[in-house]
């Protein structure tokens, strides 16, 4: 982990008085944009989609996230690591002095935007019960998980695009949820070998396997696959109500959403493509598909896709209703300004296409 996730470890007085904090400058963005760019390629992808206006704050945000999981998850001893980062966490939302990069963009983005701490520290419970081995029975244990690490991750998204309506914020968790379960399907063989089981574990005595006696020597089967796919399907349900909440964002956020949503969903379905063994192979999607999912994706967010309402997620609901309370709908933007949008946009997909776009997905956090 090395300096990297020291920062958030550091008590407020280390760090000097409060008059001493400085704004997060230039170079403590590309510090964050650099976490961004190395650790989760799929993101930085439909990143570089979203509006200048945004993009400084998804950089603190995706770096305090990774900061918070790394030290997390390189602790010897967890509880006093998640003790350090969730005190840290508090001091900072009580305006003590910020210190490191990370840190620094981080409280600039507070400053801005009404984030209720029940978000961020939802996401250090993730990676606590990560650190912990947690074992997943049920789907619905496993969604709660879900929504931790990556649920949470989608509503402080949708909080700094200025969006607090609960049908928003809702959709916004059933994308989170749907990617960390698509990432789960992918990454069966390689959690297997780190000793670690996502899959939700009534499912596969179901399917006559005992988890520990799998876990110990992790071999495609038709057992893992049928679960494999059932995990996928899941994903698809969710992805299909999280396709209502992005018709309810600002316009010029639209294509990047509709991004993610696409090139997650193309890792689920390569991994059907590869005969759903995740076992000993990694879905991967190309940069070709990637650059004509995006191309897709500025296409779908010219389309208002306003569907019949849903409840949010009963994994997710307390924080939905923290997040949107006293929240009121955004306006809807006119065709001609999105398509307007639509033409920016194409011009930056060439620029994106000239800067390359990697070719394997990472973690959805």
């Amino acid at each position: 982990m090395g300096d990297l996730g020291l920062e958030l470890a550091r008590r407020p007085r280390d760090c000097g008085p409060a008059a001493s904090h400085r704004p997060a400058s230039a170079r403590d963005l590309e510090f964050c944009l650099a976490l961004l760019r190395d650790g989760s390629k799929s993101f930085y992808a439909a990143s570089l989609l979203l509006p200048k206006r945004l993009r400084p704050d998804v950089y603190a945000l995706y770096a305090f996230c990774r900061v918070a999981d790394d030290l997390v998850d390189g602790a010897a001893n967890t509880a006093p690591a998640v003790a350090a980062v969730r005190e840290r966490l508090h001091a900072l939302y009580a305006g003590a002095t910020a210190c490191g990069p990370v840190e620094r963009a981080f409280a600039d983005l507070l400053a801005r935007h009404p984030l209720p701490i029940e978000a961020p520290a939802a996401l250090v419970e993730g990676f606590a019960w990560d650190a912990e081995h947690r074992v997943y029975e049920t789907i619905s244990e496993l969604r709660a998980y879900g929504m931790r690490v990556a649920g949470a991750v989608g509503v402080m998204m949708t909080l700094l695009m200025g969006v607090r309506s609960a049908e928003a914020l809702a959709r916004a968790s059933d994308l989170g949820v749907a990617m960390q379960l698509t990432n789960i399907a992918r990454d069966v063989g390689d959690d297997a070998r780190a000793g670690r089981l996502y899959l939700p574990r009534e499912w596969l005595r179901a399917e006559g396997v005992d988890p520990e006696a799998w876990l110990a020597n992790p071999v495609p089967c038709p057992q893992i696959a049928r679960v494999t796919q059932r995990l996928l399907e899941e994903a698809d349900r969710l992805y299909h109500r999280a396709e209502h909440g992005i018709a309810l964002l600002p316009a010029d956020v639209r294509p990047a959403i509709w991004a993610a949503r696409r090139i997650y969903a193309e890792i689920g379905a390569q991994t059907r493509r590869n005969g759903l063994d995740s076992v000993t192979r990694r879905a991967v999607v190309s940069k070709r598909r990637k650059l004509a999912l995006v191309a897709s994706a500025m296409v779908s967010s010219l389309i208002a896709r306003k569907g019949a309402p849903h409840p949010p997620l009963a994994e997710a609901a307390d924080l939905v209703r923290i997040a949107s309370d006293g929240a009121r709908e955004q306006p809807d933007r006119s065709f001609s300004a999105r398509l307007i949008r639509a033409v920016e946009l194409f011009q930056r997909l060439r620029e994106a296409e000239q800067g390359g776009f990697a070719t394997s997905p990472d973690k959805a956090v």
